[in-house]
Formats: structure tokens, C-alpha cells, sequence
């Protein structure tokens, strides 16, 4: 019988097509392959029902938006109870006429929604113009006590934010998901890819260090429009180590078993939460420190 200190986790790497029926195909086919080798927790990337809408502002991408509950997550949750699996996907939620987030949402092993996490930092660069449709989150950072773990969702541009992946942290979250939909300009050199792939898995190894937590994140790979999605999915370990890692163009779903009492024995050796000096991070709120 297995350690209920230990469990899989499954991240699903895909590509992602113009019909949400494809997608939710694809996503259900992989999401059995990774239950059928044992993952307990499935996460999917960012979005992952259509192609990446954001790279222009055209108000006819808000028909992709649905309520929560609504059809994608009964969905996903018939494909959760079915396999006894917990999913976490992110979703275009339509909250009411002109609100809508980037939500991801926690699916147990009942098929339930029973956490959401709506986008906190939503950015506004060429290919990625989220501010044109998603409301920032305001449901704050948390954690979801699981029947396998304690799990902590971020999406995409929160990956960049230490505070987002410490106040996740610190609500008790051992493992720290990120959905993903991240890429190259297809113009950039490859000099510029490598520097920006690096400083990408870099920050998210160091908010594993930084915080012992196991951190997943997970993107989608495939050319859509302007961009080339970078794959590279990964899981790391309390201390920023790889245990997996997908490829940079191909599907892929990585299946891997961690153990939870590797938190315990990183945070005894680099007391980092010990040490913090919670008096005197006040500064933390404003924009810029004054001169």
C-alpha cells in the first residue's frame, strides 16, 4: 500500500486547437493515460479549451467565456469522478455581463469544483493583452486541503511574482501549480528564447526554494498566431530540483511521484519561513519604497 506521504502528479502537456471539442478531447484522452499510470492530481494548461485568444483584442472572443459552474468543468468533472482523480484547470469564467477572469478551477475525485483561483496578475504586452478581458482576481491566494495534499494554484504572469507564490505558501500549500500559456515571438533570435526559457524555469525553481514547496508548471507547446508556446512543462522539488521535465515542441504527459516529507526535511535544513522578518516588510505594500 502506498505512503499517503506520497503521490503522483500528473502535468499534461498539449497543443491547442481552434474547436473547444478537440480540446476537451485531447484533455480527457490524456488526463486517462495519466490516471491510468497512477497520477492522483492532473493538471492541464492555461486555457487549454481554445487557442491562446489574447494576442489581439476582439470582442467576439468573450462568446469562449462560460460560467462556473457551466459546461466545461461538468465535464471535467464526469472525466475526475470517472478515474477517482483531483483535475485543476484554468478557465475562461464568465462571472456576469462584462466581468470575466482567467479562473482556475480544482475538481476532486467526486467530480465537485471545490476551489477556484481567479488571476491576480494579469499582464498587457504585445501577444498577451489580458487586460482586455480579464477582471484581476479577487478571491486572494490560498490553499486547498486535498485528499492527497494541500494544493496552491497560480496561473501564467503570477509565476514572475515571489509574493503571489509566498503568500500561497504561507496559506499551507505544498505543492504550487501554475497553468501555463507562455512562448516565444516567432521574430526572437535564439539567443533571446534561451535567456528568456532560463529566467522563466529559474524564478519558479527559486519560489520552490524559497518557500519548500513542490512547484508544477505547465504549458502548452504549438505555433498559434504570433507566438511559439515553449513547452518545457516541469515539476521541481522543495529544493528547486527537476524531476521531469517535458520536451520543448511536443505533447507530452509527464507522470511523476513525489514525496510530501521532502518539504519537511528541506524547511529543517533552510529555515527560510523561520527566518523571515515579518516586522519589517511593511514596505511590501507600496508600489515603491520612498527615498
Amino acid at each position: 500500500m502506498a505512503s499517503p506521504q506520497r503521490l503522483k502528479i500528473g502535468l499534461i502537456q498539449m497543443a491547442c486547437m481552434e474547436e473547444r471539442r478537440a480540446n476537451l478531447e485531447a484533455a480527457a484522452h490524456r488526463i486517462e493515460q495519466a490516471a491510468g499510470a497512477g497520477a492522483q492530481v492532473i493538471c492541464l494548461p492555461e486555457l487549454f479549451a481554445s487557442r491562446y485568444f489574447c494576442q489581439t483584442e476582439d470582442p467576439r472572443h468573450f462568446e469562449l467565456a462560460e460560467p462556473i459552474p457551466g459546461p466545461i468543468t461538468r465535464e471535467l468533472g464526469a472525466i475526475a469522478a470517472a478515474h477517482r482523480v483531483t483535475v485543476v484547470a484554468s478557465i475562461f469564467e464568465r462571472r456576469a455581463a462584462g466581468v470575466y477572469h482567467n479562473t482556475a478551477v480544482i475538481l476532486d475525485a467526486s467530480g465537485e469544483v471545490v476551489a477556484r483561483y481567479r488571476k491576480m496578475h494579469i499582464p498587457d504586452d504585445p501577444h498577451y493583452y489580458e487586460k482586455f478581458y480579464f477582471t484581476p482576481g479577487d478571491l486572494g491566494f490560498g490553499a486547498y486541503t486535498g485528499a492527497q495534499a494541500k494544493l496552491g494554484v497560480l496561473v501564467c504572469w503570477d509565476q514572475w511574482f515571489p509574493e503571489a507564490a509566498r503568500l500561497t505558501a504561507l496559506s499551507g500549500a505544498e505543492i504550487i501549480f501554475y497553468p501555463t500559456a507562455i512562448g516565444w515571438e516567432l521574430s526572437e533570435v535564439p539567443k533571446v528564447r534561451e535567456q528568456q526559457l532560463a529566467a522563466w524555469e529559474t524564478v519558479q525553481r527559486g519560489h520552490a526554494i524559497a518557500n519548500g514547496v513542490f512547484v508544477a508548471a505547465v504549458n502548452r507547446v504549438g505555433i498559434e498566431e504570433g507566438l511559439e508556446f515553449w513547452g518545457n512543462s516541469f515539476l521541481c522539488d522543495p529544493f528547486g530540483e527537476v524531476l521531469a521535465r517535458a520536451r520543448v515542441t511536443a505533447e507530452e504527459t509527464l507522470v511523476m511521484d513525489i514525496d510530501l516529507r521532502r518539504i519537511e526535511e528541506v524547511r529543517r535544513n533552510w529555515p527560510f519561513l523561520r527566518d523571515r522578518r515579518i516586522d519589517a516588510y511593511g514596505d511590501l505594500t507600496r508600489r515603491l519604497r520612498s527615498e
